[in-house]
């Protein structure tokens, strides 16, 4: 016969803030989901993942892209918020024009909670031979930027844009103004050229506002932005207000870059993990 539950296990916590985060599968643990999941574990939140795509990679070489139907992205996302009340959502990686769509039709319904769009490159795989990336890139600034309070993004990729016609002008200001007239709140910049050889963050709000930060990551690891934006999101699910979020993300970041370590053949990724 089976006795009753051992009551040592029975353990009376505070609920840990809920994020729900959209973005792609990577095997190798190095982005995406997987890492995402571990990141936000270790800053104190629960993580729940709306699937964007599954990704053939290892630590090297990203080999191919099998984007999630939309209509499964909107069944999974319904499911889980209808279950737990998220308290703050980010955007990862989307791959075609349908999953951006199907992304801002869900943020409109759920429009109290805050949401933090990373925009990233289209991988050079043979998902752009179907899908078109300057279409998908377009779509996200026209219909998911409007809904936004904060955009995490690389200045490379912003200069980018502007010579692809994307986005106007020829200055990092005209970039960023041009992303804060698609109707986001904010807008955080990452690598964007300081004094001397070092790269900053650099933030600046709806009212025109700026603040600078220090990037501390001086050597190319994979995923910075996207583990930088996970911690803001869990900040954001904590209700901390912008300038400080920003200030203890990137504190984070500083922290797990001194964690660094290559487990495969290919590039460095973040211990995420103090353990």
């Amino acid at each position: 016969m089976r006795g009753a539950p051992d009551s040592t296990f029975i353990v009376s916590a505070a609920p840990l803030p809920i994020i729900l985060i959209f973005g792609p599968f990577d095997p190798s643990g190095s982005t995406g989901l997987p890492a995402d999941a571990v990141t936000s574990a270790e800053l104190g939140c629960h993580a729940i993942s709306v699937l964007t795509g599954s990704l053939v990679q290892d630590t090297a070489v990203l080999e191919n892209i099998e984007p999630i139907t939309p209509e499964l992205m909107d069944d999974q996302a319904r499911c889980l918020l209808e279950d737990m009340p998220a308290h703050a959502i980010k955007a990862g990686a989307l791959y075609t024009t349908e999953s951006v769509s199907a992304l801002a039709q869900i943020v409109a319904d759920y429009s109290n909670i805050p949401l933090i769009v990373h925009l990233q490159r289209m991988p050079h795989v043979s998902v752009e031979d179907e899908f078109d990336a300057e279409d998908t890139q377009a779509a996200l600034l026209e219909l998911v930027l409007p809904q936004t309070d904060l955009v995490v993004v690389d200045h490379t990729l912003l200069q980018q844009w502007q010579s692809h016609g994307l986005l106007p002008g020829h200055t990092l200001a005209h970039a960023m103004d041009a992303l804060l007239n698609y109707g986001a709140s904010a807008l955080l910049v990452s690598g964007v050229p300081g004094t001397g050889a070092q790269r900053d963050y650099l933030l600046r709000d709806e009212h025109g506002q700026s603040t600078r930060w220090p990037s501390p990551v001086s050597d190319p690891v994979s995923d910075s932005d996207g583990l930088l934006a996970t911690a803001l999101t869990t900040e954001l699910a904590r209700g901390t207000e912008l300038p400080q979020a920003v200030d203890r993300s990137v504190a984070i970041v500083n922290a797990m870059a001194k964690r660094i370590f290559q487990p495969g053949m290919g590039g460095r990724i973040f211990n995420r993990s103090r353990s």
